[in-house]
């Protein structure tokens, strides 16, 4: 922007110094020009009361040198003699005797003026006054110089003026672009002081009311998960309450540590929605950067211990494949296991009682593949299933959007397509860590 304004800075007083210094130089020239030839009839006009007195060749010549050098004044006596240099070309000479007329006449040289004088009994003589090409245009290289000194710092100075203009907007506006780029980073204490022209001011106080507005709307909506969170512990102490009634069977003890583990997970909930950093990550789907590994592996072999005794329950035969070699991923243990429930949760809600299922952990190229097939209907628009807040089984569409998140966090992806089992194919790549990446 700086190279734009300087540019057209540049432009404009060019064209405006050039709209005057054109004619003004040409001007100088033309007025050097009349003072020097004034001058010369000056000096001719003032021989032609002398040679109205006496055209004695002594006389005359003391006059030419009174008035000026011999060079650049002389006379044609009317008898044809001569007094002085002559520098008029013959013609103009016969023609100014002949036709006793006045003549100005440019030459190779210089400039001549021929007046003639008409004497008694039909005489006539002629004052020639010469002026030197040198002397046409004295004065008009100076002038001409001081001109184009002061018209370059015309220039010069609407340059430096246009940077400096132009620096002000550049500094504000990189520091407008900084604080975005600082606030779509995370950081929300970022303002920016109001600076540079009016528009970019109010710029700055737009970007400022924005940011404030996003604090206020990302405190609210840390609240309301809070307290939506925290709403949850009602069912959660019914669930408390029956299991106590239940006594204790394996069936109230695997809903106590159910509802314990659900209690956990909600006080994690509220605890990371009020606090600043964790809100300005969420929805990012970004992992830590400070994540420990993790081996897949073993979580998922936990969390598939978890689920099997509900398959067992339902009569869903259960298949796992986890390869011996090691899985380590840069991904919280927490977060991993929440992947691990999503997808198996999803086998449990949309397919009926008694449907098979896989589980296969492997690695590939860099990555490792966490596989769950099912023989159920499959998925006729996986497109759609991965759409956030959409769902294809009439639950909250939140399930497979938290997966494929997870997924982008670890560097990896997730797919969705027909499995061997004749139902649906869900897998999920992440990145190895460490070394062996």
């Amino acid at each position: 922007m700086r190279r734009a304004l300087a540019g057209i800075a540049l432009a404009v007083t060019s064209m405006v110094a050039l709209s005057f210094l054109i004619p003004l130089a040409l001007l100088v020239r033309e007025q050097a020009r009349d003072q020097a030839t004034t001058v010369a009839e000056q000096r001719a006009a003032a021989l032609s009361p002398v040679l109205a007195l006496t055209t004695e060749r002594a006389d005359v010549q003391q006059a030419v040198a009174e008035l000026g050098s011999a060079d650049q004044l002389a006379v044609r006596l009317p008898d044809g003699g001569l007094v002085g240099t002559p520098h008029a070309p013959r013609e103009a000479l016969e023609r100014a005797v002949r036709g006793r007329e006045t003549l100005a006449v440019d030459t190779a040289d210089g400039w001549v003026y021929l007046q003639p004088v008409v004497l008694p009994r039909d005489r006539v003589a002629v004052v020639e006054a010469y002026v030197p090409a040198a002397d046409l245009s004295r004065g008009v290289a100076a002038s001409w110089g001081v001109m184009a000194l002061l018209a370059l710092g015309l220039v010069g100075g609407s340059v430096l003026v246009a940077d400096r203009l132009g620096a002000r907007v550049v500094r504000s506006s990189r520091g407008l672009k900084r604080a975005s780029l600082a606030l779509g980073s995370g950081d929300l204490d970022v303002r920016v002081e109001p600076d540079g022209p009016p528009e970019l001011q109010e710029a700055g106080a737009a970007f400022n009311t924005m940011a404030d507005r996003v604090v206020d709307l990302l405190a609210v909506e840390r609240e309301l998960v809070a307290d939506l969170s925290h709403r949850l512990r009602t069912p959660l102490t019914a669930l408390y309450l029956e299991a106590d009634r239940m006594g204790a069977t394996p069936g109230a003890r695997r809903v106590t540590e159910a509802a314990a583990q659900l209690e956990s997970e909600l006080d994690s909930i509220i605890t990371a929605a009020r606090t600043p950093l964790a809100a300005t990550q969420l929805g990012g789907g970004a992992a830590p950067a400070a994540a420990k590994p993790c081996d897949t592996t073993e979580v998922v072999a936990v969390r598939l211990d978890f689920w099997s005794v509900l398959a067992a329950q339902q009569d869903r035969p259960c298949e796992r494949y986890f390869t011996p070699r090691p899985t380590p991923v840069r991904f919280p243990e927490d977060d991993l296991a929440a992947v691990v429930d999503a997808l198996i949760g999803n086998v449990f809600r949309h397919t009926p009682q008694g449907t098979a299922f896989a589980v296969r952990v492997e690695r590939a190229a860099g990555h490792v593949l966490l596989t769950v097939d099912d023989a159920g209907p499959g998925v006729a628009d996986p497109g759609a299933a991965l759409t956030r807040g959409v769902s294809v089984g009439g639950s909250t569409g939140l399930g497979l959007d938290i997966v494929a998140r997870a997924a982008r966090a670890a560097d990896g992806e997730l797919t969705i397509t027909r499995a061997p089992m004749g139902g649906a194919r869900v897998q999920v790549s992440f990145a190895l860590a460490g070394p062996e990446r």
